[in-house]
């Protein structure tokens, strides 16, 4: 059975595997944003608190990795926690790129309508081609979003098996605080019954002895006064 340890670092890893999915999915949005920059300033926002939860589950699994009990284990989990951090370093050199291109495209868009005074031939086109690529964005964000469920649930199935264990160990606790007083109680009659045998013992080593001096006693006096001149 996995230790509770175990199990908070995979939920850990899930999370974060999580973010980083939902991170890049925002991030080729941003790239195919036609506009407005209102809608830019929207996908930033979502872009800053998923990096805000990622930093914070690398900072939590570079904890537990501190808490491993044995080297390799800690090891393995430092390497896991700097490659995490790699990625999202990539993920935000990635974002300022799609921010300059979005924002250099939106720009250009601007400048075209500007000097053509209205919506041009071409202008439809680029129009009709970026709705094809947000319908084709928004179905790979459809998708990473269906994974970001089912590691979600995993998460949940983690977490419930964590309560699983944390009830187990409660029981198993209790069961050796009723094993220790009932050991006690056994080290105790033992001692009892040890005393009890040494003071029978002693009782009939007097008996004897009493019996001895008895008859020794009946055995003068008839002495005495049956055979007087002995």
């Amino acid at each position: 059975m996995a230790s509770s340890e175990d199990v908070n670092v995979r939920i850990c890893g899930q999370e974060i595997i999580k973010y980083d999915l939902e991170i890049k999915a925002l991030i080729q949005d941003i790239i195919d944003c036609p506009g407005p920059l209102s809608a830019l300033t929207e996908f930033n926002s979502q872009v800053k608190e998923k990096l805000n939860k990622l930093r914070l589950r690398i900072q939590d699994l570079e904890q537990m990795a501190q808490d491993q009990d044995t080297e390799p284990n800690r090891l393995s989990i430092l390497a896991e926690t700097e490659s995490q951090r790699r990625q999202m370093l990539s993920n935000q050199t990635a974002w300022r790129k799609a921010n300059l291109a979005c924002k250099l495209a939106i720009d250009n868009t601007e400048k075209d309508e500007l000097l053509h005074g209205g919506e041009t031939l071409g202008t439809r086109q680029r129009k009709v081609t970026k709705e094809s690529l947000v319908e084709s964005s928004s179905s790979i964000t459809e998708s990473l979003m269906s994974i970001s469920r089912m590691m979600s649930e995993q998460v949940k199935q983690s977490e419930d098996a964590i309560g699983t264990l944390a009830t187990s160990s409660r029981t198993v606790q209790e069961t050796n605080e009723e094993f220790k007083s009932m050991t006690g109680t056994i080290h105790l009659g033992r001692k009892l019954i040890l005393k009890y045998n040494r003071r029978e013992l002693t009782d009939k080593l007097l008996i004897f002895l009493a019996l001895a001096l008895f008859f020794a006693t009946v055995l003068y006096i008839l002495k005495k006064r049956l055979l007087p001149f002995i």
